[in-house]
């Protein structure tokens, strides 16, 4: 049995053009919804980063502004920076390039965004409404995973969900929209104990550890899914992720490729999310009005 290969280039090809209509309809109505990217210092994958967010923002028809600092920034001018773009009506989306260079604070920056503007969900209270099942933006690349899931026909209710990683840009927040969606679910880690034996039980299996081809075909249980949210450098230069696709697709039922799995769905759901924004503050207004 081979895999049905999942495809995240296309997913998050339809996701952008349905933001693309949402955020047009907006306009109509007087809301041109606006995302400000703060990059700090010359890390060259950061540029790649912030370059393809900029590109499909204006591709969506989100209004895009990139501040740029010198890896030296203090870090009260930077906090400072995030403050002016909290109290700029035109701004409904803000995003920190992470990580920042050695020096600055990443936690404190972050939670210098306002809440309602935190795109990328990583302010404390997002993070507190999240495992409260509350509403708010949830973080990107696990919200991602779940799109991925719902278009493939994943089903999440009453599965065994087996996370490796316990991060909080990946493995935590996924935990929590997973058992949002009912599923039971396990986060292994370093200290796992028989952490192959573990993977055999799950009917979807994330690997978001950052270690290369970690999960092998023994490691799967057949007709798994399996979401590889790893990006790595191989010994040949060449991206893979955290599973090892040659012998795990023979395996699962489905699964991610890298590149063109989880990672076009980062930067989609982060326009979704910015678009949210502007909606909600849309209507705030209108309601401020009456």
């Amino acid at each position: 049995m081979t895999a049905r290969l999942i495809d995240g280039t296309a997913t998050a090809k339809l996701v952008r053009a349905e933001v693309a209509e949402e955020v047009a309809r907006l306009k109509r109505h007087g809301c041109e919804p606006g995302l400000a990217v703060v990059l700090v210092g010359e890390d060259p994958a950061s540029q790649v980063y912030v370059r393809n967010k900029d590109r499909a923002a204006t591709e969506a028809g989100i209004r895009v502004e990139t501040l740029r600092f010198p890896a030296r920034v203090p870090q009260a001018e930077l906090e400072a920076a995030v403050e002016r773009l909290n109290a700029d009506a035109g701004v409904h989306g803000i995003l920190v390039q992470l990580p920042l260079p050695k020096g600055l604070d990443d936690t404190a920056v972050v939670h210098a965004i306002s809440p309602e503007k935190d795109v990328d969900g990583l302010h404390r209270a997002n993070v507190g409404s999240l495992w409260r099942g509350e509403d708010a933006p949830r973080p990107c690349t696990p919200a991602g995973c779940l799109e991925l899931c719902d278009r493939y026909g994943v089903e999440l209710e009453g599965a065994r969900a087996l996370i490796i990683g316990r991060s909080q840009l990946v493995g935590k927040p996924l935990a929590a929209l997973l058992l949002e969606r009912n599923a039971t679910v396990t986060v292994a880690h370093s200290r796992t104990r028989d952490l192959p034996g573990l993977c055999r039980e799950a009917d979807l299996l994330v690997a978001a550890v950052g270690r290369p081809c970690l999960v092998q075909a023994g490691w799967v249980r057949p007709g798994a899914c399996v979401l590889d949210v790893g990006i790595n450098r191989g010994p040949d230069g060449k991206l893979c992720g955290d599973v090892d696709f040659e012998s795990v697709k023979e395996v699962a039922g489905l699964i991610t490729p890298v590149p063109g799995g989880v990672g076009p769905m980062t930067i989609a759901l982060l326009l979704r999310n910015t678009m949210r924004a502007a909606a909600r503050a849309a209507q705030h207004a209108e309601l401020g009005k009456g």
